[in-house]
């Protein structure tokens, strides 16, 4: 038997001048309700996961895979009416301003919701993305014999993005170069804000 988990919500993907690039999880509905979640990668490789409990560092852990994995007070606010992100730990902090939609974007939001969202869509199109977006699958395995899809249903850009990491500043915006290695997908090499579905399937023993 199978069972299947959604996170629904949206990711930012953001590269730095200093070499680290961060993946911001926004999440409004999951399995432990509405939260927010960091994957780092820092110029060296060193990847760190940036969770609010122990429940998601399991399950992220599970599924990706880190160097080191910190549970710490996380908040994510949206200024301006979503123009700005502000996401704030004691590892990091984290601004981004928000762009107009690409047009991408537009294209997926041709598509249906329930059609875009399905595992089954995930994996007719991912051919495609991995030709149009370098770095970018829709579906793959993860760990502990996990599959994993991920239903896109917008796409906008990322203007600016200005923090630190361990009290060191992370530079200035840049592309998301090389790809992040949590999994199987990175984000889009063009620091943008991906809204998505994404499920988790598991085998039940």
């Amino acid at each position: 038997m199978r069972q299947r988990v959604r996170f629904e919500g949206q990711i930012a993907g953001v590269g730095s001048t200093s070499g680290v690039r961060v993946v911001i999880g926004h999440w409004v509905r999951s399995p432990f309700g509405a939260f927010a979640d960091a994957m780092v990668e820092r110029a060296d490789g060193w990847r760190i996961l940036i969770v609010p409990s122990e429940r998601a560092r399991e399950l992220v852990c599970g599924t990706y895979v880190f160097d080191e994995s910190r549970v710490e007070p996380v908040s994510l606010v949206e200024h301006s009416g979503g123009a700005e992100w502000e996401f704030t730990s004691p590892s990091l902090h984290l601004r981004l301003g928000i762009g107009p939609r690409l047009p991408l974007g537009r294209l997926l939001r041709m598509v249906p919701p329930p059609v875009a969202t399905s595992p089954g869509w995930a994996s007719l199109v991912d051919p495609v993305a991995r030709i149009v977006l370098r770095g970018v699958r829709t579906r793959g395995t993860a760990g502990q014999g996990r599959r994993e899809f991920y239903g896109a249903t917008d796409l906008r850009s990322v203007l600016s993005a200005e923090g630190e990491l361990d009290g060191i500043p992370l530079g200035e915006l840049a592309p998301v170069d090389p790809p992040c290695r949590f999994g199987f997908s990175s984000t889009p090499r063009q620091p943008s804000v991906t809204t998505v579905v994404t499920t988790i399937e598991s085998v039940l023993a």
